[in-house]
């Protein structure tokens, strides 16, 4: 995995959503740099980590990453939030907070979880993207900019950075696409042991607000916001709300002597 390191103060790990990278997070750095350490991580198959032929497996991710780096506040966005809940769950001694990003701990609908998309989707998208590779892709974002009162200038953006640092790797689109449709993690909500806050944004279409809205609820100690101007990116959207949030939860924290802010 590829790690860029900015700014100074108390750590915070920022981990993207699925077919991007890490420069997507540019938004925050000149928000967020001068009161906190930012991490920027390109999980494998991604952007700088392209070349890194691991499995996505949030559990052998998050633990490497937990070895690392140091002690931080990790952040997860879509995608990137499984891997950033296991490690709470995981190794709660080195993630000293958690920020859920329109992140959900289950992406897909069932019986007792109308919060998600289709089951469906995700298998469709695999489908697709051997059929048409970039085509797929520019659909997903697409969607992500979905909902978003500037949608249109959102989806430039998005356009503009997604491939700025190469195109993912292929098999791991697909490991990801399993991952989202898969992955259920709302049972283990009830032990995880350190503070969260769930950022969501009013308008996503592909994780509902009242799906992060009902994760808070299953943690302890958890907090739930609702960004109104927002679709499933906020931090592109909305960063100066995304970013206050983000601070005022760090400042709240209980951190250990010499980490806080």
């Amino acid at each position: 995995m590829h790690i860029e390191t900015r700014g100074h103060g108390p750590s915070l790990i920022l981990l993207h959503g699925w077919a991007m990278h890490s420069g997507l997070f540019e938004p925050l750095v000149a928000r967020l740099a001068g009161r906190f350490t930012l991490h920027f991580v390109d999980l494998p198959g991604h952007g700088h980590a392209r070349n890194d032929d691991r499995a996505l497996e949030p559990a052998a991710l998050g633990r490497e990453l937990a070895a690392r780096l140091p002690g931080a506040v990790w952040l997860g966005w879509s995608l990137g939030g499984m891997v950033a809940l296991r490690a709470a769950l995981d190794h709660p001694g080195q993630v000293r907070g958690l920020v859920m990003v329109a992140s959900s701990p289950r992406f897909v609908q069932g019986r007792d979880w109308p919060h998600g998309v289709r089951p469906s989707l995700f298998r469709e998208f695999g489908d697709a993207l051997g059929r048409d590779f970039r085509g797929t892709l520019d659909g997903f974002l697409a969607l992500e900019a979905l909902g978003s009162p500037e949608a249109t200038r959102e989806l430039r953006g998005l356009r503009a950075q997604a491939f700025e640092r190469g195109e993912p790797a292929p098999h791991v689109l697909q490991e990801g696409l399993r991952l989202l449709e898969q992955v259920d993690m709302r049972d283990e909500l009830g032990r995880l042991r350190v503070p969260s806050l769930w950022l969501s944004g009013r308008r996503d279409r592909l994780v509902p607000p009242a799906a992060m809205t009902a994760a808070a609820r299953l943690a302890p100690g958890a907090h739930s916001v609702r960004i109104d101007n927002a679709g499933h990116a906020p931090f592109l959207g909305a960063p100066d709300r995304v970013a206050a949030e983000v601070a005022a939860f760090i400042g709240a924290l209980d951190l250990p002597a010499g980490l806080a802010p």
